[in-house]
């Protein structure tokens, strides 16, 4: 089976750096950090959201990012981020996004948390911090913020995380989504925090422990993940994508979390 992120798409795409209008309103902007090959990118579009910016060191991913959002800009580290973004003019961020390295969290490593020199959670909170002054001055909601991670981070870094999101005006959840219940064939457990700023009035969007189901993912007839062997056939050729995909974002999991955070959105506008 092709790889949805690794071949050429058939839909056509849009220019999605045109930010999009629907009744009156901006639609829902996503700029990713440590974007990968763009599983979570992937998911959040077929949520319903737009790319508007990816930043990622990898050259591989950066190729694979290019080649399936050409018309959206690119940076390679997080750490020069927004520098990068505020560089010129660019349309609102409504989503700060990201699986920030897992490396450091991980069961399968060295487990050093904090410690790891890859520890780059605080670059990312960097960006949500500057892109929510600079709506607050503006007078707009600070972004959403979408964090991936492994399972061990809740031992190794989440209070960190979560503490961080406070003290930057952030009222944060934390659910685990598992790849098989969106019907690929592996648990795949995968961490997700979804914050937004204090005094935005959240309606009852569903929680993120909520089980995604055929609904909750669209139905569009794509399947949860490629269909990839984890034999190293064709190596040395292949690793780099067989690791591209191990790091990736299952996309159906990536676009669960964005309905939940859009349907979380549209119950402020209602309340507001």
């Amino acid at each position: 089976m092709a790889c949805h992120l690794c071949t050429p798409r058939r839909t056509v795409r849009t220019n999605k750096w045109q930010v999009t209008k629907a009744k009156g309103k901006v639609g829902v902007n996503i700029l990713e950090c440590f974007a990968g090959i763009g599983g979570l990118s992937l998911g959040l579009e077929r949520a319903g959201m737009n790319v508007v910016g990816q930043v990622e060191l990898d050259p591989f991913c950066r190729a694979v990012l290019s080649k399936h959002w050409p018309e959206v800009p690119r940076h390679d580290d997080v750490r020069t981020c927004i520098n990068w973004w505020q560089s010129q003019p660019r349309p609102p961020v409504h989503v700060v996004a990201g699986g920030f390295p897992c490396q450091p969290a991980s069961n399968g490593g060295l487990r050093l948390g904090e410690s790891d020199e890859r520890w780059l959670w605080p670059e990312m909170a960097e960006v949500v911090a500057a892109l929510a002054a600079q709506a607050r001055n503006a007078g707009e909601d600070p972004p959403w913020v979408i964090a991936e991670n492994v399972p061990g981070l809740r031992t190794r870094g989440l209070g960190t995380v979560l503490g961080d999101l406070h003290r930057l005006g952030y009222t944060a959840s934390t659910g685990v989504v598992s790849a098989c219940a969106v019907g690929a064939p592996h648990l795949r457990q995968r961490l997700f925090i979804v914050a937004h700023a204090r005094g935005t009035r959240c309606g009852p969007g569903g929680g993120l422990g909520r089980r995604p189901g055929p609904a909750a993912v669209g139905g569009a007839g794509w399947s949860a993940e490629p269909d990839v062997g984890r034999v190293a056939y064709g190596v040395p050729g292949g690793v780099d994508r067989r690791r591209a995909l191990g790091n990736a974002v299952v996309p159906a999991v990536g676009e669960h979390i964005g309905r939940l955070v859009l349907s979380a959105m549209a119950s402020v506008e209602v309340a507001a």
